[in-house]
């Protein structure tokens, strides 16, 4: 695809040196006017002043990662990026950009994972303009700019578009396509690996891999705009609250089940570890019932939630 965004090429000079020049030819249109009385060169200094305040609309001052959209009576002849004072052709519209990196925090949305369950996702993203052509002209950006004020009569009135106001449209518009790309990459993963049918990456488990995912959609959308999004993380990310505390309560019993499950698997060790020391150094000859019997023991002190209550045996082992 051809790139349309290209450096301006037309005729710019110093600033400084221009301001210089007109401040020259100033003095000599106000002497001219002293010095004659003639109608003819009146009226020629008269547009000579006209001239002269036409052409003092052609400075314009640039600082490090702006940008200049050079437009020529609806004719695109290049973005101005040199930084510094110059003064260019007053007939041009330069239409000024900012290049500098923005952050947008996007306020968590309702969406629905893999498994359906609706979850609270949020966002929080870098992004730039890279194209200024497709971001002045491939998007209603300029329509976009204009502000609506509300005056003190209650009338409201749409002022020109300023480089703020121009950059907010182009953050609205990320905001937009960064809602859709979070809604369509939450869809392809189970919030957890807890779900039955969820295997390999979840949003919870995903990080780094989910997040440039995401990077990629962002940037596969935005590049209609000429917006690049340096970076795009996951910030936010929870159950909706209508089965938050459902969730919860699976999240504790899972739980609660793998601890049962390393304290059961621990008091057998124990159990073993007891009878094969019982037997190796000859402390009592259990049979199988006996042996069954401190088996259920031992692993209702080993599991038990409180503290087991000892009973004192004043018998003999033969009764």
């Amino acid at each position: 695809m051809e790139n349309k965004d290209v450096d301006f090429k037309g005729f710019r000079m110093n600033g400084f040196l221009a301001l210089f020049l007109f401040l020259f030819v100033w003095f000599g249109i106000v002497a001219w006017l002293v010095s004659t009385d003639t109608l003819a060169l009146n009226v020629l200094a008269v547009v000579m002043i006209v001239l002269g305040i036409v052409l003092n609309c052609g400075y314009m001052m640039l600082e490090p990662n702006e940008a200049r959209v050079m437009v020529f009576f609806g004719q695109y002849k290049g973005t101005f990026r040199e930084t510094g004072f110059y003064w260019v052709n007053p007939f041009l519209s330069a239409k000024k950009l900012s290049l500098r990196a923005r952050n947008l925090d996007v306020e968590p949305i309702k969406v629905n994972d893999k498994i359906g369950n609706p979850v609270l996702i949020g966002l929080v993203l870098v992004w730039r303009l890279k194209d200024t052509y497709k971001a002045m002209f491939e998007i209603d950006a300029q329509t976009m700019a204009n502000t609506t004020v509300t005056l003190g009569n209650g009338k409201t009135q749409t002022s020109a578009s300023t480089v703020a106001s121009r950059m907010n449209a182009f953050e609205n518009f990320v905001k937009i396509q960064s809602d859709a790309a979070l809604r369509q990459v939450a869809g392809l993963y189970a919030y957890d690996d807890n779900e039955s049918e969820a295997d390999g990456l979840t949003l919870r488990s995903g990080g780094e891999e989910i997040n440039e995912q995401l990077e990629q959609k962002l940037n596969e959308r935005l590049s209609m705009a000429g917006i690049e999004v340096m970076e795009a993380r996951i910030n936010y990310l929870a159950y909706a609250p209508e089965i938050a505390a459902v969730m919860l309560r699976r999240q504790q019993a899972s739980a609660i089940i793998s601890a049962r499950e390393k304290i059961v698997e621990g008091a057998v060790s124990m159990v073993r570890m007891a009878l094969d020391k019982l037997a190796a150094d000859d402390v009592v000859e259990l049979d199988e019932e006996k042996k069954a019997a401190m088996v259920s023991n031992l692993l209702v002190v080993l599991c038990a939630d409180e503290s087991a209550q000892p009973v004192v045996n004043t018998g003999t082992l033969n009764h």
